[in-house]
């Protein structure tokens, strides 16, 4: 048996912590550790499990989210119970299931806790879930320290509602980052408004809790930003904030006005101030100004030279701690639920010294937030002495914006940037604020390397890449096998992710390029046995590939990813044929027939058809031609009728 404290790292106790007898599942086996994604802080499993059953009560304690119950009996419902009634009180003797839901300082929650020997997690964000088997079902609490951390819980039990039986257990559960989830930061065609919909409801599933909205083509945040939003879209983006605040999600505002802010104008300052205003209307509460990706050592006004001296480096991170010091004083002043204003700086890559930072670092109100995208743009891997570098360059702890797996830059055409999202050292938690991802311009496959982003927000330390991919995945397929196996084929193949520099971060397609590596030492090993084996393994792996896009466009999966993903999934069905004439050709020729040629020309014409499809235009900041498995697939097809003489 083995224990950690109360809050410790994942754990698994064989113990018997119930003080109902425990009861065991209706096949006899035991139970078995659940897998929960984001990991858990901490899961303790008892004896015994129970099954939902057809008909549960749930009970809420008085003052909890109506929203958060209604989720609650949503998710019951979906997993196949059939009637929910309520209750005000747990009976004496209970018989069958019994849901408790509500705050731990609810006297209720306390004492069904109790009888799980625990108490709820006292963490901000915090949760606890305990189940305890009884006579013809069981008694599980959902308890959160505050109203996010209970809307959390129900989304782990989303999860567990899924499984057959429900284990005797205790979850644990906080975040190890304040700050989680992404910026719609990158360039080109933004997100509608259905898509950002979806994406808050997604994020809500991986238990983030920020979006900022920062699309670089919204003129009236960047281009414009002094002019009011037209109300049709002040009312667009108040169903937005809506939407957010019903899924425990942050609707942070950014506005970007670095192309042409004058810093020492008292109107500029006001013009920031009437638009966060406006916001404030719908219900926003955090607010975000950008100064990336400007000419920051030329003023933009003849006053500025006057107030802050000759342009530069240093004048220029004076002059944006002067305003944004201007801004977070009125947000405080203006907005008593206001949360610390973030800022983007303009050298936000690199924690070099230099003197923009020495001024940033000295003049920036301590309160102000500043995001750092890593050790470059695109930085391969972050480790905690990079970060710890940050916090002494910019005088606080950041908030990392990471660029993946945003596509807007060139070394991305034709790509979509689907690989697990890794090389974040464990521990990064004890130095950031939070993390932000930076998604694509294709909202649906973002969700891929999101929720890795997500995960590794909430438990870095007991995050899982590989294990975190296959979630996202089985999600995306709705919990269909064969869905999942071919969103996994298709991930594979858009596994690459580049830099800014000539050397990605993560290698293209690695389980396409083994299982192609094989057939070509089979094939040079000389054994015939060997030779007909790794021909039918290419078969088969010729197969897979080219019945995927159609197995992603059945319906399983959400149609968005499919439509979005469109020309990869074409192309990959017509490398699949490809790469399936080549199998056929290598098995011609290993048996001596003449339509060996024949069968690698074909592939060959298929090979430039999969080669020339195009990007949706106007979809990324970038057009051209689709990559899949490149390097990879088509240097096999082209390299195949060398392998065996024919």
């Amino acid at each position: 048996m083995r224990r950690t404290d109360k809050f410790g790292t994942l754990t698994l106790v064989a113990a018997t912590l119930m003080t109902a007898p425990a009861v065991a599942a209706s096949n006899g086996a035991p139970p078995t550790l659940p897998a929960i994604f984001p990991a858990p802080t901490s899961i303790t499993l008892g004896n015994g499990s129970f099954p939902l059953g057809k008909t549960v009560v749930l009970i809420a304690a008085p003052g909890t989210d109506a929203a958060t119950i209604a989720l609650t009996r949503d998710i019951l419902l979906a997993s196949g119970v059939v009637k929910v009634t309520t209750a005000k009180r747990l009976p004496s003797h209970p018989e069958g299931t019994h849901i408790l839901i509500g705050a731990g300082s609810a006297p209720l929650i306390r004492t069904t806790l109790a009888r799980s020997a625990t108490v709820v997690d006292d963490h901000v964000e915090g949760y606890t879930i305990a189940s305890t088997p009884i006579d013809g079902g069981g008694i599980i609490t959902l308890a959160g320290h505050d109203a996010d951390g209970l809307f959390h819980a129900v989304q782990s039990f989303r999860q567990l509602a899924k499984r057959p039986v429900f284990p005797a257990m205790v979850i644990q559960d906080h975040p190890a980052m304040p700050i989680r989830g992404t910026i719609e930061g990158f360039y080109g065609k933004p997100w509608s408004m259905a898509d950002r919909t979806k994406h808050l409801n997604f994020l809500a599933t991986v238990k983030a809790n920020t979006y900022v909205y920062s699309p670089k083509d919204d003129p009236f945040a960047r281009d414009r930003w002094r002019e009011a939003y037209p109300a049709a879209t002040l009312t667009s983006l108040g169903a937005l904030v809506a939407t957010a605040r019903r899924n425990h999600v942050d609707f942070v505002y950014a506005v970007s006005p670095g192309p042409t802010v004058c810093f020492s104008d008292p109107a500029d300052a006001q013009a920031l101030e009437r638009k966060f205003a406006a916001l404030r209307t719908i219900g926003v509460h955090s607010f975000y100004v950008a100064l990336d990706d400007i000419e920051y050592k030329k003023w933009n006004c003849p006053r500025d030279a006057t107030a802050f001296g000759p342009s530069g480096a240093e004048a220029a991170g004076i002059a944006q701690a002067r305003l944004l010091n201007t801004v977070q004083a009125q947000l405080v002043a203006t907005d008593p639920a206001s949360r610390p204003l973030i800022m983007v700086p303009t050298e936000y890559y690199d924690a070099k010294e230099t003197p923009y930072k020495a001024a940033l670092r000295k003049e920036l109100d301590p309160r102000v937030v500043v995001q750092w995208t890593g050790t470059d743009v695109v930085p391969p891997a972050i480790s905690i002495p990079d970060a710890r570098t940050a916090t002494k360059a910019f005088g606080r702890k950041t908030l990392l914006w990471d660029n993946y797996p945003v596509n807007d830059y060139g070394q991305t055409t034709g790509r979509l940037l689907m690989a697990p999202y890794a090389r974040r050292e464990a521990g990064l938690s004890g130095e950031l604020t939070g993390i932000l991802s930076n998604p694509m311009n294709q909202e649906a496959p973002s969700r891929v390397a999101v929720t890795g982003v997500a995960a590794f927000g909430w438990n870095d330390r007991g995050y899982d890449a590989e294990r975190t991919w296959h979630f996202s995945a089985r999600e995306l397929a709705g919990g269909d096998a064969r869905a999942e196996a071919a969103l996994l084929t298709f991930f594979d193949t858009q596994h690459m992710a580049p830099t800014f520099g000539s050397q990605p971060w993560q290698e293209q397609a690695p389980r396409l390029k083994a299982a192609l590596d094989a057939v070509r030492e089979a094939l040079a090993d000389g054994d015939a046995t060997k030779r007909s084996a790794a021909i039918a393994d290419l078969r088969a792996q010729a197969d897979t590939l080219a019945n995927a896009p159609d197995i992603i466009r059945s319906g399983t999966v959400d149609p968005a990813f499919a439509e979005q993903a469109r020309p990869w999934l074409d192309a990959l069905q017509l490398w699949g044929r490809a790469l399936q004439l080549t199998a056929a050709g290598l098995d011609a020729a290993e048996h001596g027939s003449n339509a060996a040629t024949r069968y690698f020309t074909d592939a060959g014409r298929l090979a430039v058809q999969a080669a020339a499809v195009q990007s949706i235009p106007g979809a990324t900041r970038f057009d051209g031609p689709i990559k899949v498995a490149d390097g990879v697939l088509d240097q096999f097809v082209k390299d195949a009728p060398a392998l065996i003489a024919h």
